[in-house]
């Protein structure tokens, strides 16, 4: 795949991911790690919660986010170094067997004032579970490179 620079971004456009499927052991083994609420550890005692089942932490959501964004059509050139993310959102929880993917939408671009040679992008990226429901939303600015000479 083509790597994209700075000078190939423009807002609008957009690039897509290839999906993830979702196993309830990786939701369990990351919340024992990371986020250990009975939620998103123990089917059986999920059932009695907010979410009514066994859900994915939010994190956990992000990180696949994440995956899903370093292998999209968004071939960055040398790789991306996040700058913050902003208007984090999860809409919907993230179920066992659910199939996951993302687009990402570029909303600005502009050189770097301060590093030559770099880029910042500002984006928007949205993942979608099977059902085309939206599951996750943030915004976040980007550093990317500008073409080599």
């Amino acid at each position: 795949m083509k790597a994209l620079y700075l000078e190939d971004l423009k807002p609008g456009d957009r690039f897509t991911s290839g999906s993830r499927l979702i196993l309830e052991k990786e939701i369990i083994d990351f919340a024992r790690d990371f986020d250990p609420q009975p939620f998103h550890l123990d089917p059986v005692a999920a059932k009695d919660t907010v979410f009514g089942g066994l859900a994915a932490s939010g994190w956990h959501t992000a990180a696949i986010t994440m995956r899903l964004f370093v292998n999209s059509s968004l071939n960055l050139g040398g790789g991306s170094v996040g700058l913050g993310v902003d208007k984090l959102r999860w809409h919907q929880p993230v179920r066992p067997g659910d199939t996951l993917s993302a687009e990402v939408e570029i909303l600005d671009s502009r050189p770097s004032r301060s590093k030559p040679g770099k880029g910042i992008i500002r984006i928007r990226t949205t993942t979608k579970n099977q059902a085309g429901e939206v599951v996750l939303s943030f915004e976040a600015g980007v550093l990317v490179n500008k073409r080599p000479r």
